[in-house]
């Protein structure tokens, strides 16, 4: 049976990375599969240059936003564009990917085996030269090191932990399992999630909102199932400034505040009330200011301009 999908890819100041990743769209193998691509350009200062059904493989469809809407409102515009047009699946994609030929292939092969699995996540390697510790690897393993080989939830820290991650791959990973979360660098959506759940939570703007979605896709009574056949590589942080940055710290802190407080249990609520008071104290500027708007409701793009 023909499978209608639509990649979701939010664009940002980001024209060569979008660019390379549309390239790698193009190769892939569509067997089986409808495949559109929706680019979301979340109000560039660059021009990105695209015209609609602008690939070979697939059909284009290009957004523009005024301003920067953030990661989850910007995806929103892509997932209800793709739901109006009768997608069976929607893909979240980032743009600073290169993806293997048969990346979508192997998740839709996948999602088809249980009407159960609400979301699928494919095996994500660092691009090579992007690894966190790049003096750690021989050169033949450049390109193979893991950034995520499925999710699992540390819920008593509120830290979700990417299995495998630095790790070289060598096969260790490679049996199908069902995880705490799916990582919105890429993740496949069945149609029915969105209809039952709705859409990604905009209050988060940048960060959390791939695991908050993935806490309510598992109330919901979907599993996430992490797919190792379907592979693509990540140039890590590409599109926030890299990790650690000024960016990454008020959306960080912020978000994990409000993602607790949704999700946690009473203990670890209290744990990280008091975690935010130490930051409040000694933390970085923008982790300080990451703190006080949680408290004081500012959500959305909130401070950080």
């Amino acid at each position: 049976m023909m499978r209608k999908v639509f990649i979701s890819i939010l664009n940002f100041n980001g024209k060569k990375n979008t660019l390379e990743c549309l390239k790698s769209i193009d190769n892939l193998n569509t067997d089986g599969i409808d495949l559109s691509v929706v680019v979301i350009d979340n109000g560039s200062k660059e021009l990105l240059g695209l015209k609609d059904n602008l690939l070979k493989n697939a059909t284009l469809k290009v957004i523009l936003n005024k301003k920067n809407l953030g990661f989850s409102a910007g995806h929103n515009l892509g997932i209800k564009y793709a739901l109006l047009n009768n997608a069976d699946c929607v893909v979240i994609l980032n743009n600073d990917t290169v993806l293997d030929k048969n990346l979508v292939y192997e998740l839709v092969r996948v999602m088809d085996k249980d009407s159960s699995i609400g979301i699928v996540s494919p095996k994500i390697y660092f691009a090579e030269g992007f690894e966190f510790h790049k003096a750690r690897y021989k050169k033949e393993d450049q390109g193979h090191v893991l950034w995520y080989a499925g999710g699992n939830m540390d819920w008593n820290n509120i830290l979700g932990k990417h299995i495998g991650v630095d790790e070289v791959d060598k096969g260790q990973y490679d049996k199908n399992k069902e995880m705490d979360f799916a990582s919105g660098c890429c993740m496949m959506i069945r149609r029915e999630v969105f209809e039952e759940i709705e859409f990604l939570d905009d209050q988060y703007f940048l960060y959390y909102e791939d695991n908050d979605f993935s806490q309510r896709v598992k109330r919901a009574g979907y599993k996430i199932e992490y797919a190792p056949k379907a592979v693509l590589w990540h140039k890590n942080a590409g599109s926030s400034g890299g990790s650690g940055s000024k960016l990454q710290d008020y959306y960080i802190t912020r978000n994990r505040l409000l993602f607790g407080s949704k999700y946690a249990s009473f203990k670890a609520r209290f744990a990280l009330l008091r975690e935010s008071v130490k930051l409040l104290v000694a933390g970085r500027y923008w982790q300080k200011k990451g703190v006080l708007d949680f408290y004081l409701r500012r959500f959305g793009q909130g401070s950080y301009k």
